[in-house]
């Protein structure tokens, strides 16, 4: 097959994949995709087969991440040319990852179905991990919707995508073996043996019932959707109308509900500024026995850090000492810039809004409402799991999420935000309450099913009666360590089957 064949193959194979996630939800559509990356990462050539997994990774990428030019071009006010240079730029970087696959397959001639995921699982940990991470489009939030969603509070989604490329190698395999000269029956029923294994261990674990509901705990719970257009957010003139705003949706929810949330910085000036404007809120809803949880943007001086945080305004407020939440993944150049002190001149790009922020610590309480708790996670964070997970503890009836998905307009990305969102609420066994100001703000339950969901880029309340959970998920218990025990033991297996075979061939040849 010549190599422009192979790769067309790669751009459209890896282009499709980006159909599997929200918000088209085609989730079939991650097995055609990862079909044409195993079959370039085969492919005789290594050089081909190397730059084909760049075009694959470079195609899947570049569209999937493409709505992160918005803020790069609207709000950076970079030239166009150079908001999608740079996700292309981006997408480079992160095709490296499928690369490192491919090289790995090709080094070792792995033929295991099993093995191709347990790689595929080490290049995507390293994808999460390298320079912060940046851990967007696993193919298992793709699943989420499909008959193997059982699978994720047992193994998470980083198991979710561990058996979803297994199941792409095994049919990968078995397809292989139909088209061989002499055809390989016993390998094609093999592989139909470990395909139905894998269905059959994701329907049991959608039957089991890991956590309870406590339904003498319920809680009514309003978010509040502003629906601050992000040219205006920063706005000093507009700041006097952002207030009005989210006042009014207070005022016409104190006494009707439990608890209001606004989204991710909601106020955009400092905390400390309007201290007025809290002490009011807090006479009010002390009255009204309503708490409110405002995402502030908070200068602790104590410590002298400008944080993104999470403030609860109950009967106690005081700045100082009020509840809170401090963002601790900040999202490099959004919200700080790394080498700041070269990069800041060199233009708008590296001068977006309220990007000097720092962190808050990797675990912090659960914020306390009315007795029920809370494990907070402020936009970008939604994403990592295992940062959740430690903060969960298993103590926490709910997750909580703020978030300002505006940036992005209306492209595909805060779809696939709210899918990364409601994985973690499947993953934990906790429902799931998500603010933000253009939307997508929705009450998601412990299912990962989706039961409220208000309207995107509209100025609204959304009111939901929604009851905490308590137990334990096997993930929300034990986190990846099973899957990695299990990749150990899968190369562990293979490696001793090779050395088998290899010394058993050395005896028949003497």
């Amino acid at each position: 097959m010549s190599n422009l064949l192979v790769s067309m193959i790669a751009l459209i194979s890896g282009g499709i994949g980006v159909f599997a996630f929200s918000p088209y939800d085609y989730w079939g559509v991650t097995y055609l995709s990862l079909l044409g990356l195993i079959y370039i990462a085969k492919h005789p050539q290594k050089r081909t087969a190397l730059w084909a997994t760049f075009l694959w990774g470079l195609s899947f990428f570049s569209i999937g991440t493409s709505w992160l030019h918005v803020s790069i071009h609207q709000f950076g006010g970079s030239p166009l040319w150079l908001s999608y240079g740079l996700v292309v730029l981006l997408a480079a970087y992160l095709s490296l990852y499928p690369m490192l696959f491919t090289y790995l397959i090709q080094r070792f001639k792995v033929q295991s179905a099993v093995i191709f995921a347990v790689i595929w699982t080490f290049t995507e940990f390293l994808r999460g991990w390298v320079l912060t991470g940046f851990p967007w489009l696993q193919f298992g939030y793709s699943q989420i919707d499909s008959p193997f969603y059982g699978l994720a509070p047992i193994f998470g989604v980083t198991g979710l995508t561990f058996f979803t490329l297994w199941a792409s190698a095994v049919i990968f395999n078995g397809i292989s073996a139909l088209f061989q000269a002499q055809k390989k029956w016993h390998v094609l029923l093999a592989n139909m043996a470990m395909l139905a294994v894998i269905g059959v261990l994701s329907a049991y674990a959608s039957q089991q019932n890991y956590v309870q509901k406590q339904t003498d705990q319920a809680l009514t719970i309003t978010l509040a959707q502003g629906n601050i257009e992000q040219n205006l957010k920063w706005d000093p003139d507009y700041l006097n109308s952002t207030l009005e705003i989210y006042s009014r949706q207070i005022t016409e929810n104190l006494g009707k509900t439990d608890l209001i949330i606004l989204p991710e910085s909601a106020l955009p000036t400092l905390e400390n500024h309007i201290q007025p404007f809290f002490n009011a809120l807090k006479q009010a809803g002390q009255k009204a026995n309503t708490d409110v949880i405002i995402g502030t943007v908070y200068r602790d001086d104590n410590v002298g850090k400008l944080l993104n945080s999470i403030t609860v305004v109950d009967p106690t407020y005081q700045a100082e000492t009020a509840q809170r939440y401090n963002k601790h993944h900040l999202v490099p150049f959004g919200e700080y810039v790394p080498l700041e002190s070269l990069l800041r001149p060199l233009g708008s790009v590296f001068n977006l809004p309220m990007s000097a922020f720092q962190q808050g610590k990797e675990i912090q309480p659960a914020l306390n409402i009315k007795n029920r708790l809370f494990t907070p996670a402020i936009c970008y964070e939604i994403i990592l799991g295992e940062q959740l997970r430690r903060n969960l503890a298993g103590k926490a009836g709910f997750i909580l999420t703020i978030s300002n998905d505006a940036w992005f307009g209306d492209s595909h990305g805060p779809w696939q935000h709210l899918q990364m969102a409601r994985m973690r609420a499947l993953e934990l066994g906790r429902p799931l309450v998500r603010a933000t100001n253009t939307g997508i703000s929705v009450f998601v339950d412990e299912q990962g099913k989706i039961i409220a969901q208000a309207p995107q880029f509209t100025e609204t309340t959304l009111t939901q009666r929604i009851e905490p959970t308590q137990g334990w998920t096997p993930y929300a218990k034990l986190g990846n360590l099973p899957l990695y025990i299990l990749s150990f033991l899968f190369i562990a297996v293979r490696g001793l089957g090779a050395l088998l075979k290899r010394k058993l061939t050395k005896n028949t040849a003497l």
